[in-house]
């Protein structure tokens, strides 16, 4: 692109054979990934399941997860609550973009179509 900006053609590997040549290699920047839950917050979360991924009874423990799906307009990110009793998928919010208010919409969606009036363990995965 650089080349290109200045005048100078030449394709990916004739760039290549030349930068070989001068023993130069390049360098890849790595990008940053933001999470949503910060270092200084992970203290205060207990481990409730204790690598117990079986509940016993229906609708005592949920998992959320969030994927990107690639599609023509652009990405889209998708939601999902999953019962770990019957591994179903009880709950999803299909958006956007990627925000923690989405994850509850989900959450309530998900409550309020399987009837949940007592409280339930949610992991994140």
């Amino acid at each position: 692109m650089i080349l290109h900006k200045h005048g100078i053609q030449g394709c990916q590997k004739y760039v290549y054979s030349i930068m070989k040549e001068a023993n130069i290699k390049p360098k890849y920047l790595k990008h940053k990934i933001k999470t949503t839950i910060s270092k200084g917050n992970d203290r205060k979360l207990h481990n409730l399941l204790k690598r117990q991924f079986n509940p016993k009874d229906p609708d005592s423990v949920w998992c959320t997860d969030i994927t990107y799906i690639w599609t023509e307009e652009g990405f889209v990110y998708l939601t999902s609550v999953m019962d770990l009793y019957s591994r179903k998928i009880v709950g999803w919010v299909m958006t956007r973009n990627m925000e923690a208010a989405k994850v509850l919409e989900c959450i309530e969606t998900a409550k309020r179509r399987r009837g949940i009036k007592k409280p339930l363990v949610i992991c994140r995965r």
